[in-house]
């Protein structure tokens, strides 16, 4: 309707609508959350006379908000993360060269529009899987979908789809979303189709510019044997890295650093070359284990009665 005809109908008496007439209106636009908060915000609004523009601006920031935290928690489920993580959560302070500000291009749009991918490398527990969920999630912040799956389950599901004639029905699931976060590579053993299957998912990501995010606990070197074929796996790492990065995860495990396991065998191999002696592959017995092994042979006597040397003998290098 114009301005000239919304002029020529002042006059007319505007429509009173109670709130069961105003339902099926919020209904047949699609304005649940606006249906759900209304009359609060009527009452607030005549409250604290606010005037017709304002009124109508917080019902619609409130309808657009709801939305937008729907769609992010439905991309989210949708993703099927292992856990929940954020990149302000992730602690930087364990790696010795990887600051945040480094990842800045793996956080904004520009990393899904421009087809960029990533390879975190690293021992386990430094933190792969959660800097990969973490810029996973961005993307799903910044209007984009994700899916996360192990390297293992990729390779079989498309393994046995290719031996049932549906390879490529079963390659959408990995082709579509605009980020794939592939878990995991080289942790388990796979099949020997693993390369060809793996090939074709990055291959046809590769030709249409979107971005994958791998992590992996081997050197880039050893893909070939963990994929059973040396030239396909170079074949994958040239299309991943061709817009892509690297990057190597350092420092403690996050899940053990509590038991300073890496300080405890340092100070042991201190101690040995200070000595100058080599750490011996077994401790020597300790006075409550000579103890123990006389025990153990006392009691093997007066059940068994007298042993053979040989025995006695082998109850000593047991102790």
């Amino acid at each position: 309707m114009t301005n000239r005809n919304l002029n020529s109908q002042s006059s007319t008496e505007i429509p009173k609508l109670s709130d069961g007439q105003l339902e099926p209106l919020f209904r047949r636009l699609n304005l649940a959350h606006t249906r759900r908060i209304y009359q609060d915000v009527v009452d607030r609004a005549e409250k604290e006379s606010w005037s017709y523009r304002d009124f109508l601006a917080l019902l619609l920031a409130e309808e657009v908000a709801h939305r937008m935290q729907t769609r992010l928690q439905r991309l989210t489920r949708k993703a099927h993360f292992p856990f929940f993580r954020t990149i302000d959560e992730f602690d930087f302070s364990l790696q010795s060269t990887l600051r945040q500000a480094l990842l800045g291009s793996y956080l904004g749009p520009d990393f899904v529009t421009e087809g960029r991918s990533l390879i975190l490398y690293g021992k386990t527990g430094r933190g792969k899987t959660h800097l990969a969920v973490a810029i996973g999630y961005r993307a799903i912040q910044n209007g984009f979908e994700t899916y996360c799956t192990t390297a293992a389950k990729l390779i079989e599901d498309l393994s046995n789809a290719g031996r049932k004639g549906q390879l490529q029905e079963s390659l959408l699931t990995y082709t579509h979303p605009h980020v794939l976060l592939v878990d995991e590579v080289g942790y388990l053993t796979y099949g020997q189709d693993a390369a060809n299957v793996l090939f074709h998912v990055v291959n046809d990501r590769h030709l249409r510019k979107r971005p994958m995010i791998f992590t992996t606990n081997k050197p880039l070197s050893e893909w070939g044997k963990v994929l059973h074929d040396e030239d396909l796996a170079a074949a994958i790492l040239d299309r991943i890295l061709e817009r892509g990065r690297l990057i190597h995860l350092d420092g403690p495990s996050g899940r053990t650093r509590h038991l300073n396991l890496q300080d405890n065998l340092s100070a042991h191999a201190d101690r040995a070359r200070i000595s100058g002696i080599s750490v011996p592959e077994f401790p020597e017995p300790t006075a409550s284990s000579a103890i123990g092994s006389v025990s153990l042979q006392m009691n093997l006597q007066n059940r068994f009665g007298s042993l053979p040397r040989t025995t006695l003998e082998a109850c000593d290098q047991a102790s």
